[in-house]
């Protein structure tokens, strides 16, 4: 089961004249002739409190200062990416088969996106102004695709805006398709816009990390763009640590230290997972790997696929095979947020 299903967070709806991100409070930042003072630190701190004291375990941020995140404990679990690609080469390059596209969000359509993203291990439940909030701020135009007499099976929706010069811009904010044919008739419906737009770009997190765009054009042609990752801090670890999905069919007890950032040493944990539960506790027994706060928040998202890249990424062992039963507790699902906050 994903992190999202086990773990919600509130949210406090929009006010009325909410039209951008500073309007909803989303940004923050410190006077030029005030920086130097740690302002920034105090006021993740105080922000942290009342989240923690409302029971909040996990913390999840978007920033351009990643440095200034790390060093108060945020890790980016994955890379993300915004592409763009020639419509020409979608059109050349993907075919719809007998899948009918009609116009407008339904409740089929979200419920999709709710199942689809449950395959996932990062979406979150959204509140129920999110949706209209989104598609009214940034005018999403909204895409449903489905074989004649079946449920909807793809949800695809972008904005479009005037080029200056001539045709027009588009960006796609959503992609969910429940198979590859899905996918690919979605991505021809995007060629077809190729005597308007000569570019589609893929909004930052948008596409889904699968290979259906990459490994089905004809020429290999797009630009990726890095962009400001998401970045998730653990909060609290017992709580965060029960309320996580876990393997059904895993039953593992791993000993690990974890880096106690308050009083600059490591604190030896039980790590416990049976029958699609998990629990650590306090333990007086040596760790076999040892975790830093943020290698802890990359591990807990999903993002170290194998032992291989978690060693490399700096993770300390003194069992191979403690690190690799670790690392395969988590990656059942992989991490993907396509969702802006």
């Amino acid at each position: 089961m994903p992190l999202a299903d086990r773990i919600s967070r509130q949210q406090a709806p929009p006010r009325p004249d909410a039209g951008s991100d500073e309007a909803r409070g989303g940004d923050g930042c410190v006077a030029p002739e005030e920086r130097g003072e740690h302002l920034a630190t105090t006021m993740a701190i105080e922000r942290l409190r009342p989240l923690i004291e409302r029971g909040a375990v996990i913390s999840t941020i978007t920033t351009s200062s990643t440095g200034y995140a790390r060093r108060l404990g945020w890790e980016a679990p994955v890379d993300v990416f915004a592409w763009t690609v020639s419509t020409d080469d979608l059109k050349q390059s993907f075919i719809s088969e007998d899948f009918e596209i009609e116009h407008g969000l339904t409740d089929e359509a979200e419920a999709l996106q709710r199942d689809l993203a449950r395959q996932w291990n990062g979406p979150v439940h959204r509140p129920t102004w999110w949706t209209k909030w989104k598609q009214d701020k940034s005018t999403l135009t909204t895409y449903r695709f489905a074989r004649p007499g079946h449920p909807t099976a793809g949800l695809l929706t972008l904005a479009t805006k005037r080029h200056e010069r001539h045709g027009m811009s588009l960006v796609v904010h959503d992609f969910w398709a429940a198979s590859q044919p899905t996918a690919a008739a979605m991505l021809a419906l995007l060629g077809r816009h190729n005597t308007r737009a000569r570019t589609i770009t893929f909004r930052r997190g948008a596409l889904p990390p699968y290979h259906t765009l990459l490994q089905g054009l004809r020429h290999h042609r797009t630009t990726a763009e890095a962009w400001h990752p998401w970045m998730l801090r653990i909060l609290d670890i017992p709580d965060a640590i029960r309320l996580r999905g876990w393997p059904n069919d895993l039953t593992a007890t791993v000993p690990i230290e974890i880096e106690n950032t308050t009083h600059d040493g490591w604190d030896r944990w039980m790590l416990h997972i049976k029958d699609g539960s998990a629990d650590i506790t306090p333990t007086t027994i040596h760790g076999q790997v040892t975790l830093t706060q943020r290698q802890l928040a990359v591990w807990y998202a999903g993002g170290y696929r194998t032992a291989t890249s978690a060693r490399l990424a700096g993770l300390q062992s003194l069992s191979e095979k403690a690190l690799t039963t670790l690392i395969s507790s988590t990656t059942a699902l992989e991490p993907w947020l396509p969702d802006q906050f």
